[in-house]
């Protein structure tokens, strides 16, 4: 008798439980967006990189280089409703491992870390968005693996350091000469290892306000470049120059290798 009332005990309680769980208000999984992150080994270096979304797989490489993902939040999430993003923080950027031997910060090594990141995560062909340094990683990624791509999305970037270049002496032509020969002093005395230990490997303050907040860009200046890979990032046009290519130097929807590209040439809201 003991044990049936036990037994009617028991089946009251997990009645009761069940109950409960039904009319608790329950989550919707439309509405929850899971993040997931974690590394990559590409090619002996540790990639971070982190998920969120569903859909289309939206690869997206950030700027610098020495930046890193997080400028682009929150402003890219409103994407996660319909695309995958899978955001990553470039060689020695970010969360990403920082390599001993800067020779390692090539654009041509940056390229293999995405493609090492797209296989392993099993992404197939992806959507590219780069920003900025990211937009040269992103050309230089469409020219040898075009065939990954649906879309490639450039913004705030340039398709020949060269070209570049000029841009860049044209506009110092343009300053005012006191301006002009602040900037020319600074970059004459070398523009990284002065001030404390914290600030010898980045641009100094006084820098980035003439040159970046004054000069080239008189916008609200950023000091978030890791002064290592600025130092050491390449100068050769052959992985990056696609100023030969008359479709990746136009503005608007055209093709690259026969890829979908848009060429953002004006500031967003990444710039």
């Amino acid at each position: 008798m003991n044990l049936l009332k036990t037994i009617t005990v028991l089946s009251l309680v997990l009645m009761a439980v069940v109950a409960a769980a039904q009319s608790a208000p329950q989550a919707s999984s439309a509405n929850v967006f899971a993040q997931q992150e974690g590394f990559v080994d590409a090619n002996g270096i540790m990639i971070y990189y982190k998920i969120l979304g569903r859909g289309e797989p939206l690869m997206i490489v950030h700027g610098g280089p020495g930046a890193s993902h997080d400028y682009f939040l929150p402003y890219l999430l409103p994407l996660a409703r319909r695309h995958k993003l899978i955001f990553i923080d470039e060689r020695g950027s970010g969360r990403s491992q920082k390599l001993e031997d800067p020779a390692g910060y090539t654009i041509e090594n940056m390229v293999e870390d995405v493609e090492s990141v797209r296989q392993a995560l099993g992404l197939g062909k992806i959507n590219l968005l780069g920003h900025s340094y990211g937009g040269a990683l992103a050309q230089a990624y469409a020219l040898k693996y075009q065939s990954n791509l649906s879309r490639l999305i450039l913004g705030s970037t340039w398709s020949s350091t060269k070209a570049m270049n000029e841009v860049f002496v044209r506009m110092k032509q343009n300053m005012t000469p006191e301006l002009r020969d602040r900037i020319a002093k600074l970059e004459a005395a070398g523009l990284f290892g002065h001030g404390k230990d914290y600030e010898k490997n980045r641009y100094t303050a006084e820098y980035m306000i003439a040159a970046w907040g004054e000069g080239y860009f008189p916008i609200k200046a950023r000091l978030s470049h890791n002064g290592q890979l600025c130092r050491h990032r390449t100068n050769s046009t052959k992985a990056n120059d696609t100023s030969t290519n008359p479709a990746a130097v136009a503005a608007g929807c055209k093709l690259v290798g026969g890829v979908p590209i848009l060429l953002r040439r004006s500031s967003s809201i990444l710039s």
